[in-house]
């Protein structure tokens, strides 16, 4: 058996994304990945506290603190090189990553995000932003799509996608629930386990 795929997941707020791939995992729905590093960019982030109960190690990056971009990358990078992470996961993870990180790790760092892309991302479409526009242009189904990571914000290559209808009466905090709970809680462990498997793939091939 080829070893799992050694994943990080960062991560800034409460850690309902990196709470469903805990329970995939926990549900047997992970066998390529290990669940390795979470990082928060914020010291007072839930996701912590997730990552503890979960057994998972936990550390941050505080973005506020280290000031500039260059050194909060720094200090990611050393993070993610000390655990030997293969595969980073964005799991509501609010920084967004320079062109030369994203080159370090090709076809390596997955995002989700809360609309089917091409509509409703890049720049400036993020959390109750996309349900809000979304909402206000009349759209009838929404959904999510989760993407590998380039340096265009949401414009890398798209690794899965799932609809969601909007209903009448929605407001744009019911719909973002929504689309968490039928598509984002979904997909993203699902996307986890099928890039990992890739890569158990490719070294099953590699003599």
């Amino acid at each position: 058996m080829v070893n799992q795929v050694r994943v990080a997941v960062l991560v800034s707020g409460g850690g309902t994304n990196l709470q469903a791939i805990i329970d995939a995992r926990d549900a047997g729905q992970l066998p390529a990945a290990e669940l390795a590093l979470v990082v928060s960019s914020r010291p007072d982030a839930f996701a912590l506290e997730r990552a503890c109960r979960a057994g998972i190690p936990a550390a941050v990056a505080d973005r506020k603190a280290l000031g500039d971009q260059a050194a909060f990358e720094q200090t990611l990078l050393s993070l993610l090189q000390e655990q030997g992470i293969e595969v980073i996961v964005l799991a509501g993870f609010m920084t967004i990553l320079s062109e030369d990180f994203v080159r370090r790790y090709p076809r390596r760092i997955l995002n989700v995000h809360p609309s089917l892309i091409p509509s409703f991302c890049g720049a400036g479409y993020y959390g109750l932003k996309v349900h809000e526009a979304a909402l206000s242009r009349g759209v009838k189904v929404t959904g999510a799509t989760v993407h590998f990571v380039n340096e265009i914000p949401d414009g890398g290559e798209i690794i899965a996608q799932k609809a969601v209808a909007i209903e009448p009466g929605d407001t744009p905090e019911i719909l973002q629930k929504r689309v968490m709970q039928q598509a984002e809680w979904v997909l993203l462990p699902q996307a986890v386990q099928t890039v990992c498997r890739e890569i158990q793939q490719q070294r099953e091939e590699t003599p």
